[in-house]
């Protein structure tokens, strides 16, 4: 590993500055990439700090006491001294249970299927196109339709982003989700600001729990009983379920829980593993449906008087939705909108129709009205601790749903010391009545949290936005105390009753309250985070140094060329003009939301214009190239496998048909395209072995370090094709043979790939000669590279899956396209020797734009619901949050950034093979550091752009949906870029 040094006759060609620069150990090549790498993490650090800042999470907690201090209690006209609270008991009646409002329900069952798309619980016929996952749960459906008054299914819209961590935190908080609790996802803290949990515990409410594990992790010490399963094998269909399913039923003939919750997730890992459209996913919904059925029949044979379940609502929902690919996280349409269902066991009066049937509704096919309701997942916990009687969670933001609060039987009722007050009401009116005792608490609870919010946090909330919202709530309770004052009047000195149209003067109170409730919700979702611009801007200033320092490296490297051949020309210059063209089209178009959504495509649009500029150069030699018209071919593939998105879909739909296969017991008698389907990726991978083997043998490798990487390489192809073979079912295999299949082979896979790592290191360190027998630099270096990519190659196909070899040839085959550029070669003939990157750029450029294809091709997008989870688990079947973690960044920068990056020298080794004349030793590593600055100045140029365009657009709809997962993407891809090149730099040089 010593540093590059010159032969003695070139030294005279060199002044004493250059000659000592280049004589210095190899730290004085690879000091600018540390340099870099450290310019880029600052940048990162301060800007991140300012970006993705989470909002302020204040230490108070709500309490039963802290009603005295609501301005909705009202001076009773025959008693001044005592203080009332509207349509409920006075506060010292605590002890029965009231607290901030009187309960309505006493138990709540509360079932979570976990990915649950609005379509898996809506009616077909609310579509324009039924598909086949749908009206799988057709007790929720056939409840909707029979028993309208009691039973309601709504369409629930969650807030982005739609990971599960957030979901939950935002569901029994009642906050907004902050962007950074994504990195959270995979080891979820404890939830430590006021929420729906805590309060269920603080107030004497016992809560038991089933299921996903994240509950316990989020709230470690207040459930009175759990049953707790590990959540994030994606591979693993039925152990969370199944043991839902052990203990719901016995659960709820049990009278020692006051709230149930079972959190299913077959239905969320289906989707991950083999998309909606498949037959694991439909299969899962009918076991829920006749779990449902079940779950419907126990609670209705204990809902009559006296029974356990008398005043019992059951809630089934969804946490988020999940796109047809199974993929959530992102703020999409068909990730946000999931099912809530509830069902009231105790029913309310007929009036409630006038509350219920505002919504959207259509007839079934027996005829009967159903109607669908909207619910925003943002009023969850409000809602529930207004139907149980508990505090409301201090940072709660949401507002009591109407519908919810409608089905419930006992909020149609008027309390008798209400009826004293306020005389006879008709039962719409003391609903109204008892609806605005609580959206006046609800109103007062969120403007004591603003407040004090504003008043704490670091930067609060806009000044103007803040006058908005004070007017709104002056309206809202200035209103109330004029109906009060003027509109209730008093009967022989005992009774107060409402006068005049009772029912419009309620639902105007009911409008004002509205009003100042989502005025709120809108102001945090436009201003939650907040945004440290000075950060912001040292950090964009950092970024913008650290290209500066690029650019300085670059011409260093360069002056140091000129020593060797002095070059110019206008075809030099046009290649750099042309390069530094495509890379500012590509950076730029990261300011259109647009085109970010469209970044595979527009990367595969300039990659095929290089390729046509790649037959525009070669025209000058009057004949056109194999490798051109080959390049272009290639990037036509991968346009259509990115417009396809067959790296996902098809493989989702393969694995699901042979899934179903397999668990119907049918091994023989299969179709020839179903076997195909299997036995492609095993015959891509056959090839792949035959090429690995013919550029194994081909380096002058050591004798014993050649076989044993060339066995080491083959032994991983003949796993993996084990792995896939016992995945797939294709024979009926053993218990034994499926378990090593599944989880050893893949574990010896990773082995072997770090014991090259490891072995290749120590070879380098202690005797270099062991692993590079020979004095020849190129072929030094070739050697070097090819054992660094033996070493990542196996661990990156098996985590791609059955993708992997096919991404493997065509990764192989664009490499060996750019590096035959004939017109490159031409370049070279004309000054006699290798003129190194600087003079042509465009094949690094076009080595960069295919890596970004090739991230695209293999099924990832820039967003959270674009990582494959499933990936993390191959040879695993528990979380790890350390080993997932590594497998997963492995699959999702392993054929964009890892392959790509070390490979980088081939296009030297190229250069330096093609041109005729011999070169001094210290050009060729002069011209891999010219590749390695070049390919990293690209990479920071776009992200810089991808900087500037989320500090842009950091009031954007999209925001958080879009442009902060690209900016996370962006920049944990160039601290991976520059991280190999420091690595890559010290095995190399």
């Amino acid at each position: 590993m010593s540093g590059p040094r010159l032969r003695p006759d070139h030294r005279d060609s060199l002044s004493s500055f250059q000659y000592k620069g280049m004589v210095a150990s190899k730290w004085a090549m690879i000091r600018p990439f540390f340099l870099i790498l450290t310019l880029h993490s600052l940048a990162i650090y301060l800007f991140t700090r300012g970006f993705l800042l989470t909002r302020t999470e204040l230490s108070s907690f709500s309490h039963c006491s802290d009603k005295s201090q609501s301005p909705c209690s009202i001076p009773s006209p025959t008693n001044n001294a005592n203080a009332s609270f509207l349509g409920d008991h006075p506060p010292k009646s605590e002890s029965n249970g009231q607290c901030w409002t009187r309960p309505a329900v006493d138990r709540l069952v509360i079932i979570i299927l976990d990915a649950l798309r609005f379509d898996f619980v809506a009616p077909s016929f609310f579509f324009e196109e039924k598909k086949p996952w749908m009206d799988k749960l057709e007790v929720l459906q056939k409840l909707a339709s029979n028993d309208r008054t009691s039973s309601r299914i709504f369409k629930a819209i969650a807030d982005p982003p739609t990971t599960s961590l957030q979901r939950l935190k935002g569901l029994t908080t009642g906050g907004l989700p902050t962007f950074i609790d994504v990195g959270n996802s995979f080891g979820a803290p404890a939830i430590v600001e006021d929420n729906l949990i805590f309060q269920l515990a603080n107030n004497g409410k016992r809560v038991l729990m089933m299921g996903d594990d994240t509950w316990v992790k989020l709230f470690p010490h207040h459930f009175n009983e759990s049953y707790p399963y590990p959540s994030f094998n994606v591979k693993d269909l039925d152990t969370v379920d199944n043991g839902v399913i052990e203990h719901l039923l016995p659960s709820l003939l049990r009278d020692d829980w006051d709230v149930l919750i079972a959190h299913f997730l077959g239905v969320d890992h289906a989707g991950h593993i083999y998309g909606v459209d498949s037959t694991p996913m439909i299969a899962k919904l009918e076991q829920y449906n006749n779990i449902l059925e079940e779950v419907v029949q126990v609670l209705k044979n204990q809902s009559g008087s006296g029974g356990l379940h008398e005043n019992t609502l059951l809630v089934v929902m969804g946490d988020h939705g999940q796109t047809l690919n199974g993929d959530h996280g992102g703020g999409t349409a068909e990730e946000v909108e999931t099912s809530l269902f509830a069902m009231s066991l105790k029913n309310p009066p007929a009036p409630v129709a006038t509350v219920l049937d505002k919504n959207y509704c259509h007839l079934d096919l027996d005829g009967k009205k159903i109607c669908i309701g909207t619910f925003q997942q943002l009023d969850f916990a409000v809602t529930m601790a207004s139907l149980l009687g508990i505090p409301f969670p201090f940072g709660s933001i949401g507002r009591i749903n109407p519908e919810l609060y409608a089905l419930t039987g006992r909020t149609w009722e008027t309390h008798n010391q209400c009826a004293e007050k306020f005389g006879s009401h008709s039962t719409l009116e003391s609903w109204m009545l008892n609806y605005v005792n609580s959206l006046c608490v609800n109103t007062w609870q969120v403007k004591r949290y603003i407040d004090l919010y504003s008043m704490t946090s670091v930067i609060g909330l806009p000044a103007e936005d803040l006058r908005y919202i004070n007017v709104l709530y002056s309206q809202a309770q200035g209103s109330w105390l004029d109906i009060m004052k003027f509109a209730l009047s008093s009967e022989n000195g005992t009774n107060i009753r409402i006068t005049d149209n009772t029912a419009s003067v309620l639902q105007r109170q009911i409008d004002s309250y509205s009003r100042f409730l989502e005025g709120v919700a809108e102001l945090a979702r436009f201003a939650w985070t907040e945004f440290n611009l000075m950060l912001m801007g040292f950090g964009l200033c950092v970024m913008l140094t650290s290209l500066c320092v690029h650019l300085y490296s670059i011409r260093t490297v360069h002056g140091l060329c000129k020593s060797y051949y002095p070059f110019s020309g206008s075809s030099a210059s046009l290649r750099i003009l042309t390069v530094i063209f495509l890379v500012a089209i590509r950076a730029v178009s990261f300011l259109s939301n647009s085109y970010i959504l469209a970044e595979g495509r527009v990367a595969s649009f300039l990659l095929g214009t290089s390729g046509i500029l790649n037959l525009w150069f070669s025209s000058d030699t009057g004949e056109v190239a194999v490798e051109d018209l080959l390049f272009l071919v290639l990037n036509i593939i991968i346009r259509f496998s990115i417009e396809s998105g067959i790296s996902k879909e098809t493989i989702g739909s393969s694995s699901s048909i042979v899934h179903s296969f397999g668990s119907t017991g049918i091994e023989k008698g299969w179709s020839l395209m179903i076997g195909l389907l299997e036995l492609l990726p095993i015959l891509a991978l056959s090839i792949l072995v035959v090429l690995i083997y013919i550029i194994i043998s081909r380096n002058s490798f050591g004798k014993r370090l050649k076989h044993f990487y060339t066995m080491g390489n083959i032994l991983c192809c003949m796993l993996m094709s084990v792995h896939w073979i016992v995945e797939s079912n294709i024979i009926a295999a053993s218990e034994e043979l499926k378990n090593f299949g599944k989880t050893f082979a893949p574990r010896i896979i990773y082995s072997i790939g770090l014991l090259h790592f490891v072995l290749l290191a120590l070879s380098l360190t202690i005797n270099k000669k062991y692993i590079v027998p020979v004095s020849n630099p190129t072929d030094a270096l070739a050697i070097v590279a090819t054992s660094m990519l033996s070493a990542w190659s196996s661990t990156i196909l098996i985590l791609l899956g059955r993708q992997g070899p096919n991404v493997a040839l065509v990764c192989i085959l664009g490499a060996w396209c750019i590096t035959r550029l004939k017109w490159a070669a031409q370049v070279d003939a004309e000054s006699g020797t290798a003129t190194g990157p600087i003079f042509n750029p465009m094949p690094v450029l076009q080595w960069s734009l295919l890596a970004v294809c090739l991230f695209f091709y293999t099924g990832h997008w820039c967003t959270f619901d674009g990582l494959r989870y499933a990936a993390a688990f191959i040879g695993f079947e528990h979380f790890n949050i350390v080993q997932q973690g590594i497998l997963l960044a492995i699959d999702t920068f392993g054929v964009s950034h890892i392959i790509p990056v070390l490979s980088i020298p081939f296009l030297v080794i190229s250069k330096h093979q093609i041109s005729k004349k011999k070169h001094p030793d210290g050009l060729l590593f002069i011209n891999l550091t010219q590749a390695f600055l070049i390919y990293g100045l690209i990479t920071a140029f776009t992200t810089t752009l991808t900087i500037i365009c989320v500090t842009i657009q950091r009031r954007h709809l999209m925001v958080w949906g879009l442009f902060a997962p690209k900016y996370v993407f962006d920049v944990l891809g160039l601290l991976v870029t520059d991280v190999l090149i420091c690595v890559g730099s010290l095995f190399y040089y």
